[in-house]
């Protein structure tokens, strides 16, 4: 598996306030937000779900990690998905970090790749709480 996830029931907009605010308790900020409904909407009128991806981002993790190896921005952010069901609860999937970056074969990346992942685990875990 390449992600983890955790199911809310709360509104969509609450949960993206909500993951915003648990990453931001463990040193990450939103690089990006992408609304995936309102972009296929716009470009293709087409009608979706709400879905966003939010790019998450640690500066000293990532400070560290292009240290040892520059083109790891290429992996970079942590992406976290905030999606509603066909049912209505949302669902929230981390990009498991330690799957993405064993792609890169370079010393203290593992334990970069491990050290984000305790941190977006506590953020999955401070979501159900």
């Amino acid at each position: 598996m390449y992600g983890f996830e955790t199911k809310l029931d709360i509104s969509f907009d609450e949960a993206v306030v909500k993951v915003t605010e648990a990453l931001k308790k463990e040193g990450f900020g939103v690089l990006t937000d992408i609304d995936v409904k309102s972009t296929l909407k716009s470009k293709l009128n087409l009608d979706m779900r709400p879905y966003r991806i939010l790019g998450a981002c640690n500066p000293p993790f990532a400070h560290r990690a292009i240290e040892a190896e520059p083109d790891i921005g290429l992996l970079l952010p942590c992406n976290v998905l905030v999606r509603q069901e066909e049912d209505g609860a949302i669902t929230v999937s981390f990009m498991d970090p330690e799957a993405v970056l064993k792609l890169v074969e370079k010393p203290g990346i593992e334990e970069i790749a491990q050290e984000v992942k305790a941190r977006l685990v506590r953020v999955r875990d401070s979501l159900a709480a």
